[in-house]
């Protein structure tokens, strides 16, 4: 299906986006018959990711949805299309065409690869958007150029952004990232069980949806990482900074990001017959809108100030492209010549109301006058009316409260009811201990003061049409200052926060490297911590010359906890936070794939096995060099002979890549792996038997130590017959015998290749190192000596 425009571009694009930010995109290749599939949340107003992807597939065609409704603050991808890609073909579809039920069909259709090794089985449900993106990209292609794709046929990948981590849901599930895995069973009362809700304490609803966006794609690129820890770096060291930051942020309204969103479009003229109540509810969030900019803009001086002295490259950066940037100041100063001075945001209905009718200074419009002179009459005769009701019925507790739907009403505590209420009153409700009600005078007056009100925000548009206008012209710069708040309430008040309130040095900044190990000294697991006050600390250690680690160890003894904790602190590091541990030097992961649940999955017919292999099949396929793999038990849930094959040649595959790889396992068998392979290093959980009960230590240590018979113990606590466990005994202990023999033959035929192996690591360990010319000296003369000496 060669394209005939020889060198131009052979990439078709489907784009669509919802409203939490998250954009699906399909490239087809023509040339190569090929699907390239993208799902990423965009956590930059100007739709940074997808411009980059845009610019990497060079589309000659981009399809979109007619809906050009963006997320808040956001200019839309439709909108992006037409804005940066003038040049290029754009198609808009029918959104029916958009559809991830037909995608996902077409795909395990089309696909040449099995679709559980692409993730649609277990994956489904995370990459709607770019299968709905895919129904219509396909659809397009096959009308448009009078062709039908053949079945299993089409190379198809999945991929995040470029820029980002990728975590896929089961992992996300697995890791406790959004959501705690077993949240019925914990209650309400433990909803910090989540590394967000761990995280989740920013002020405002852009930060808040910035940290999720970062927790589940964490950045890849380390000077973006580096600028965000120095950052941390001078909050920590510089109180005064922090407290202060902290404090200016919670002076910039909520939903800033929400506010820019009514300045990106500019609405089609409307006749006067369409203008009703909707024209009227559009004016006033207009209207609410220019006041909250207008509050965002008068606490910019504020955070110039608290920034001024500010050393990091990050905050000096706000400081030059904010806080010393004419254009506010300008937009500031045409706000200040129509919105009068006294006017800020009101969340009380009736005050936002009045705010509303009052924001345009007098004298500037004389319809706009008589307006509100009305809007004034009515709701002073409402109050008097309310008054006269107190003195003529004798209730002194009569309340008068306001809702925009309803408008005023009567609010009057049962207690000051004496038999039945006066025939006046109509509409009546029971709310609590109070009867809501209102009055055929109060009802009419309701509608004369509403009236007044959508009178003034007619005015009041016609009035700040000039005003929006100018606006518009710098709508950049405010796009800006809503990206740069966001950034502040996730660092500030999220990270700064989190490390700022646990005791000194608990939490330490990661060091990055391009190729270089993985190494945490005294890791902790952030969630779990933060429950349990007797944390046991734990370690581990990565190369390119030892990138397995298999951990053995019984039931309970913390193996499932420590994978998690690995995962969780490098994601910690990758949004540029600190992390629970005493030190940390990482690599930068680009992908991380967790196999740790066992349950049956009956919606897909699948057994604990069946979608275990599902799992591992997706991992096996989508691996790449610089991929984080933490399995949990693999090959337990069928025959032991075949469990253990599986689980030994998942190994030697992932032996042969340059990932990093940890293996929890009850299978002792596998250990021999390490009397094979130089590249495995094997570690297991302190367990002391006392009194035929396991004692559980929670530490990591060196070796394949040998819990002797620790299934046997739980059987024999659990009940069983004596004479069957002392059967059993006997069988294990035969089968242990075997492998200890075996295992000794392995060692002395693979002694000079571990020995070469150890070697390999520490001198890849001593290039990365950050010491001195003499200590690396020592470090190598002391090396070789135990080289020569077989002391390693």
């Amino acid at each position: 299906m060669e394209d005939d425009a020889g060198e131009r571009s052979s990439f078709v694009i489907g784009l669509i986006e919802n409203r939490a930010k998250e954009v699906g995109v399909a490239a087809f290749d023509l040339r190569l018959a090929s699907l390239h599939l993208s799902q990423y949340i965009e956590t930059s107003s100007s739709y940074q990711n997808t411009k980059t992807l845009l610019q990497f597939y060079d589309p000659m065609v981009i399809i979109v949805s007619p809906n050009k409704l963006a997320p808040d603050g956001m200019v839309g991808v439709s909108e992006l299309a037409d804005r940066f890609y003038a040049t290029v073909k754009k198609v808009v579809m029918a959104r029916g065409c958009f559809d991830d039920t037909k995608g996902a069909v077409l795909i395990k259709n089309l696909a040449a690869k099995e679709p559980s090794a692409l993730g649609l089985d277990t994956s489904y449900k995370q990459y709607y958007l770019c299968l709905a993106a895919a129904a219509a990209t396909i659809k397009w292609i096959e009308a448009e150029k009078g062709v039908i794709i053949t079945n299993h046929s089409l190379l198809v990948t999945f991929n995040g952004s470029f820029a980002h981590m990728n975590i896929d849901a089961t992992s996300v599930q697995n890791l406790e990232i959004i959501e705690p895995l077993h949240s019925t069973l914990w209650g309400t009362s433990n909803k910090k069980r989540s590394l967000l809700n761990m995280l989740k304490t920013t002020k405002t609803v852009g930060g808040s949806r910035l940290l999720r966006a970062n927790l589940l794609q964490p950045l890849k690129d380390i000077e973006t990482i580096n600028a965000r820890l120095d950052c941390l770096d001078e909050l920590m060291s510089n109180e005064q900074l922090f407290f202060g930051l902290a404090q200016v942020l919670s002076k910039f309204p909520k939903e800033s990001d929400r506010v820019l969103c009514h300045f990106c479009f500019k609405p089609r003229k409307i006749t006067n017959k369409v203008m009703g109540v909707d024209y009227a509810r559009k004016s006033q969030v207009l209207v609410s809108s220019i006041i909250l900019l207008k509050t965002a803009l008068d606490a910019l001086p504020l955070l110039s100030k608290v920034l001024k002295d500010a050393k990091c490259f990050l905050l000096a950066n706000v400081y030059k492209s904010v806080c010393e940037n004419e254009k506010y100041a300008a937009v500031r100063r045409r706000i200040g010549e129509v919105i009068d001075e006294d006017v800020l945001h009101a969340r009380v209905p009736f005050v936002a109301r009045t705010q509303q009718c009052f924001a345009v200074k007098a004298g500037i419009d004389g319809l706009l006058d008589i307006a509100r002179r009305s809007f004034c009459d009515t709701s002073e005769a409402i109050h008097n009316l309310a008054n006269k009701y107190r003195e003529d019925f004798k209730l002194p507790n009569l309340k008068l409260p306001f809702n925009n739907r309803r408008g005023f009403y009567f609010s009057i505590p049962h207690k000051d009811i004496q038999g039945k209420l006066p025939s006046q009153f109509i509409q009546v409700l029971k709310h609590g201990n109070n009867l809501h009600c209102s009055t055929l005078e109060l009802a009419s007056l309701n509608v004369r003061n509403k009236s007044a009100a959508a009178e003034c925000y007619i005015r009041t548009e016609v009035c700040l049409e000039e005003l929006v206008d100018a606006i518009r012209e710098d709508v950049s710069a405010l796009t800006l200052l809503a990206e740069v708040l966001c950034l502040l309430d996730m660092i500030v008040n999220s990270f700064a926060h989190a490390i700022s309130t646990k005791p000194v040095d608990r939490y330490t900044r990661p060091e990055f490297t391009d190729n270089g190990p993985m190494a945490i000294d005294a890791g902790r697991h952030p969630i779990l911590e933060t429950i349990h006050n007797d944390f046991v600390p734990n370690n581990i250690f990565l190369s390119e010359a030892s990138n397995m680690v298999l951990i053995i160890g019984p039931n309970m003894s913390g193996k499932s906890t420590y994978l998690q904790q690995v995962c969780l602190i490098v994601i910690l590091a990758q949004i540029g936070c600190y992390v629970p541990a005493r030190f940390s030097t990482l690599r930068v992961v680009d992908r991380i794939f967790t196999r740790m649940g066992t349950v049956d999955n009956l919606e897909s017919n699948s057994s604990t096995f069946m979608t275990e292999m599902k799992e591992t099949a997706f991992i096996m396929q989508n691996v790449s060099q610089r991929s984080l793999i933490v399995m949990d038990e693999l090959g337990r849930a069928t025959s032991s002979s075949d469990g253990f094959a599986i689980a030994w040649s998942c190994c030697e595959h992932l032996l042969s890549l340059k990932a990093y790889t940890i293996f929890a396992t009850h299978m002792e068998n596998l250990s021999e792996l390490v009397t094979v392979y130089p590249n495995v290093k094997i570690l297991h959980f302190d367990v002391d038997i006392k009194n035929n009960r396991l004692d559980f230590k929670f530490q990591l240590k060196d070796g394949a130590r040998h819990v002797p018979h620790y299934g046997l113990l739980l059987a024999e606590v659990a009940g069983l017959p004596s004479s069957v466990i002392e059967t059993a005994r006997n069988i294990t202990s035969r089968i242990t015998e075997k492998e200890v023999k075996r295992m000794e033959v392995n060692c002395l035929q693979y002694q000079p290749i571990q020995m070469a192996y150890h070697v390999a690591q520490r001198l890849i360990c001593l290039k990365y190192s950050s010491q001195d010319e003499d200590s690396i000296r020592e470090a190598l003369h002391n090396l070789k000596d135990s080289y020569i000496h077989g002391r390693l």
